[in-house]
């Protein structure tokens, strides 16, 4: 009796049924694809899944458990290349079993093992897509109401800007009085320094002319 025994038997001996699941597993990795008895397929499920496990953590000692398992270094070398790309989304379920039906002579129930080749899509709930529908519904009345609300904000900024235009005037003003009183004193001191000069030009001429008649004076007397 198989009392809490998990496993199938499949051979008589363990030795007998440790070389049966390796050279199914070599086989599954090689081909990616096999046809075997469904006990077999159910059997040799857990172990690929466990290796593929091993696998996608990638160290040193996953890498030796892995080859402890299946004894081929080429194919080791293949699954812990390729199995983070390919599996790297999934936390489980890496082959799949289909059902072919009895096999003529012993009606075995045959099956096939694969490796799940397709990307993992996660299939949306009713109740989301009908929330996304809700959702988009409402969207148009949400963007009247801030469209309402933007133009309101603009109204109130524009009044504040103008409040605050205003009684910066009168100093703009006094600022403009200031610089026209600036300019007239500068051009009244332009035209007072022009006077002083041609006072002094006058006055120097004048010595000029002086000092030539002094010295005809004297000319004259000797």
């Amino acid at each position: 009796m198989r009392h809490r025994r998990r496993s199938r038997r499949l051979v008589g001996k363990w030795e007998h049924r440790q070389a049966l699941l390796r050279n199914l597993l070599n086989s599954l990795f090689t081909h990616e694809k096999i046809t075997t008895t469904l006990p077999k397929a159910k059997e040799l499920r857990r172990v690929a899944d466990r290796i593929i496990t091993l696998a996608k953590r990638g160290d040193l000692h996953a890498r030796r458990q892995a080859l402890a398992v299946l004894q081929n270094k080429t194919i080791v070398r293949k699954i812990f290349q390729e199995a983070q790309e390919r599996f790297g989304d999934r936390q489980g379920g890496y082959t799949r079993i289909v059902k072919l039906g009895p096999r003529r002579g012993d009606a075995a129930m045959m099956a096939i093992v694969e490796l799940v080749a397709e990307k993992l899509e996660y299939r949306r709930s009713k109740k989301k897509i009908q929330a996304d529908k809700e959702a988009l519904a409402m969207a148009p009345t949400t963007t009247k109401t801030k469209s309402a609300e933007e133009g309101k904000k603009e109204e109130l900024e524009d009044t504040i800007e103008e409040t605050q235009k205003a009684p910066s005037e009168p100093g703009s003003e006094e600022s403009g009085a200031e610089t026209e009183a600036k300019s007239e004193a500068e051009t009244s001191e332009d035209t007072d320094s022009g006077q002083e000069e041609t006072a002094v030009e006058t006055s120097e001429d004048q010595q000029k002319i002086e000092s030539s008649s002094s010295t005809e004076v004297k000319d004259q007397q000797d």
